[in-house]
């Protein structure tokens, strides 16, 4: 049987190559080695990122159970993880872990099932069964297996009789014969070709292997591929900071049209950027290492052909940074690319006509605009946001960053914490970096929402009255304080969801005023600087509780003060507070 297949994994597989070939280093990827440990060392993690049908979540929990060591293990979870057999992943690594004992159905039968742990997964399998037990020819087999598959009743009646007759004749018990019929039946249902998995896993496993032991070439020759789809780009750059990989952000006198590894480092595509087209942007980087790096922004409009820029393109370049170091102020040069397109238009059209006067004598007077004066300045959310609409994520900095000081004291967690802790409630922040509204069944409104905090990304649904009444907060780059619901099964502790119980904004939540704060201060405490912190009259009633040996003391404060987190923030020394509790 062949399956001719197009994949984009077969063309990252050729791209990493080919870097590698570029910097001197051969590999014959047909001829690496399918028992090295460190490969399986690195399916066994789950951290699968950017490798061929190992990349979903369920993938990547099975793999971390299974704790594969050998190729037949890659080809058994590519056949197994679909519906219907997947339900069999738990026995087939329960079985492999030595934690059950496989089920062979017939003692005939273990030589077959041996390397599935009783499990019937391929097609072929199905097959030899019945050439075993019940003498069928190869051909015979297939008939059957092809019965089985397509459900045909009167075919599969037909093979029933036929299958039970000839394991009779082999000396099997009748009932016996039609126990294991009915048994292997379901199986046939959904059971996968073999040398199709085993195609899969072979790819897979040069994947990984690529990853392991050329990871920034294998990184860069995905990220390439998929120039366009920027939830897969941001993924990989989360999976660069989890690999200790610099990303070197977008510069017009560094980056490259594709993705360029070198050791330890990534530089960022150009053409990932929103509006810069790949023709266009290559056609720049030709021209800068043909003739040197661009110097100043006047030397850019020179040099670059008005075809290969446009006023989308540049407003994508300068709002991902790309032009920093030749213009620091994003917002004034922003605010002149009209002008600067006409600039470049006038230049090339005079330089066409052989009118090379423009950039004479009187060069300030006509690029007066290049000389950018200090004008308006985007504020840090401005770049950022900014930055977030031409790369697709936040690459420079993150809006929580601001608010990290105020999210650590006020013991909000990171999701990844509140993941790995005993507790099944929590408060963790994020910011929403996409948002998907649906309907259920029953036509209530739910929301997929991409939320991203300092560490990570993480993905939760936001179901009814809690959508509707903060939908007009839900947009992408606003920050929150998520309140976490872990929903574990009663039969174990595996978490099945994430359920969000509250959602409230993080500005609004610093800005909160508190009816009541109770400060617990060392015993030795500098009390002008309690004194500092409290000296505004608010609305907030404030104790202040001090521990001597085993003796606790609290004070209340006649009058009400003014007391909020940015109150909070000001005093740079807070040693002095042990604890504060609303």
């Amino acid at each position: 049987k062949f399956d001719i297949l197009g994949l984009n994994t077969l063309t990252v597989i050729n791209k990493t190559i080919q870097i590698l070939k570029n910097k001197k280093i051969n590999l014959d990827i047909s001829k690496i080695p399918l028992d090295d440990p460190e490969i399986y060392k690195l399916l066994s993690t789950g951290e699968t990122t950017g490798l061929f049908q190992l990349e979903s979540t369920g993938v990547r929990s099975s793999l971390k159970q299974m704790k594969p060591n050998k190729f037949e293990d890659i080809i058994a979870l590519v056949a197994l993880y679909r519906p219907g057999p997947m339900n069999n992943i738990p026995i087939y690594n329960d079985c492999k872990n030595g934690l059950k004992k496989p089920d062979y159905i017939h003692e005939s039968l273990e030589k077959i099932l041996k390397p599935t742990y009783g499990i019937i997964i391929y097609q072929e399998q199905v097959m030899q069964i019945a050439q075993i037990l019940a003498n069928f020819t190869p051909g015979e087999a297939d008939i059957l297996r092809k019965a089985m598959g397509k459900k045909k009743r009167k075919e599969l009646e037909k093979q029933e009789e036929k299958f039970i007759n000839g394991a009779v004749k082999n000396g099997i018990n009748k009932d016996i014969a039609s126990f294991i019929f009915q048994k292997i039946k379901p199986f046939a249902e959904y059971g996968f070709n073999k040398s199709h998995a085993a195609a899969y896993a072979l790819i897979a496993y040069q994947t990984a292997y690529l990853k392991y032991y050329h990871k920034e070439e294998f990184i860069a020759a995905t990220m390439s591929t998929e120039l366009s789809n920027t939830d897969k780009l941001r993924e990989f750059v989360q999976e660069l900071k989890r690999l200790n990989i610099k990303i070197i952000r977008p510069s017009i006198n560094n980056c490259y049209a594709d993705f360029k590894p070198e050791k330890n480092k990534i530089y960022y595509a150009l053409s990932g950027i929103k509006s810069v087209g790949f023709e266009a942007i290559s056609n720049v980087i030709k021209e800068r290492e043909k003739n040197g790096i661009f110097k100043t922004l006047e030397d850019f409009i020179k040099r670059v052909d008005p075809k290969d820029i446009n006023k989308l393109q540049l407003e994508g370049l300068v709002k991902a940074g790309a032009f920093d170091e030749l213009e620091k102020n994003r917002c004034a040069l922003f605010n002149s690319i009209p002008k600067l397109i006409q600039i470049n238009k006038k230049f090339w059209e005079e330089k066409n006509s052989l009118q090379n006067n423009l950039f004479e004598k009187n060069s300030d007077k006509n690029f007066g605009l290049l000389t950018i004066s200090e004008g308006n300045k985007w504020t840090t959310n401005e770049v950022l946001m900014n930055e977030f609409q031409s790369i697709g994520f936040y690459m420079s900095d993150h809006p929580l960053k601001d608010c990290e000081k105020y999210l650590r004291e006020s013991k909000i967690k990171s999701y990844g914490e509140f993941i790995e802790s005993n507790e099944s409630n929590g408060v963790v922040a994020g910011t929403i970096m996409s948002i998907q509204e649906k309907k259920s069944i029953k036509g209530n409104p739910f929301a997929i929402i991409k939320f991203s905090d300092l560490e990570r990304e993480f993905e939760l649904f936001l179901f009814s009255d809690l959508l509707i009444n903060n939908r007009s907060k839900l947009k992408t780059a606003n920050s929150f304080a998520l309140t976490l619901q872990k929903d574990t099964s009663a039969s174990n502790s595996s978490i099945n969801r994430i359920n969000i119980k509250n959602i409230v904004e993080i500005n609004e939540l610093i800005n909160t005023v508190h009816e009541k704060v109770t400060i617990e201060i060392k015993d030795k405490s500098n009390f002008n600087q309690l004194k500092d912190l409290l000296k505004e009259m608010g609305k907030t009633k404030v104790a202040i509780k001090i521990s001597d040996q085993s003796k606790n003391y609290i004070f209340e404060l006649k009058n009400p003060r003014k007391f909020n987190f940015q109150t909070f923030s000001s005093i740079k020394d807070k040693e002095f507070i042990k604890k504060i509790s609303f």
